[in-house]
């Protein structure tokens, strides 16, 4: 099964040398399962001619806001509502899940409560919870009226958002270990974000995450099993 992996961002540079840049953090994340992959670098208004070049499709993650005024944006809004409407699976990870939610009807802002950093517990509406990596300020505030499916907690109450069985969009990084956010905190984080906050999500990168658990819907959500 070919995905179009549709990258909006480009990796912290010191983060590229040993991780790869973020479509390489997906091909990771989902290798041995079937799939290959086609990147198209939206970033730099490189975008695939029909929305039938592959069978699904991912938007990764980025530095960029939702609401910003790049020339690139319109055009990834279009493609997401076509593809809504042509029923192609799509999913999509932080910046993804953002500008998803707001190409289909949502609001994103920054959090009024800042930055959010580590590992996250969220909740499903039957109580089931998944601890995941996040790394973000900005985040679906109001959902669009087509959503059929939220988990969330405190901070972040759209964190997670299904749209029937066509589109499947998360805040957190499950692509993202605690390595990886550790480096990233280092490369990124120091002198933008909040010292305790960034002392705290340290002090909290040593359990275990539901990554795999994760890595395994995406799949199935992929492969409508």
């Amino acid at each position: 099964m070919k995905i179009g992996i549709l990258q909006t961002g480009i990796a912290a540079e010191a983060l590229i040398s040993k991780h790869g840049d973020y479509p390489d953090n997906f091909k990771a994340f989902l290798q041995d399962r079937g799939f290959e992959f086609e990147v198209y670098q939206v970033i730099n208004n490189i975008f695939p001619k029909d929305i039938n070049e592959c069978e699904g499709w991912l938007i990764t993650g980025s530095r960029h806001g939702a609401y910003e005024a790049h020339d690139w944006i319109p055009p990834l809004e279009k493609f997401i509502r076509d593809l809504y409407s042509a029923d192609i699976p799509l999913i999509g990870v932080c910046f993804g899940h953002q500008i998803i939610a707001k190409a289909l009807g949502g609001i994103v802002e920054k959090f009024k409560g800042g930055w959010t950093v580590g590992p996250q517990v969220y909740k499903n509406e039957d109580g089931k919870e998944v601890r995941l990596n996040a790394y973000h300020q900005d985040q679906v505030i109001s959902a669009p009226e087509c959503a059929t499916h939220i988990s969330g907690n405190e901070t972040c109450k759209n964190a997670i958002i299904i749209y029937d069985n066509k589109v499947f969009t998360m805040q957190p990084h499950p692509e993202f270990s605690n390595t990886y956010i550790r480096e990233l905190i280092d490369a990124r984080a120091i002198g933008l974000i909040d010292n305790d906050i960034l002392e705290n999500a340290r002090n909290n990168l040593k359990d275990d995450l539901d990554a795999k658990e994760i890595a395994n819907q995406f799949e199935a959500f992929f492969k409508r099993a």
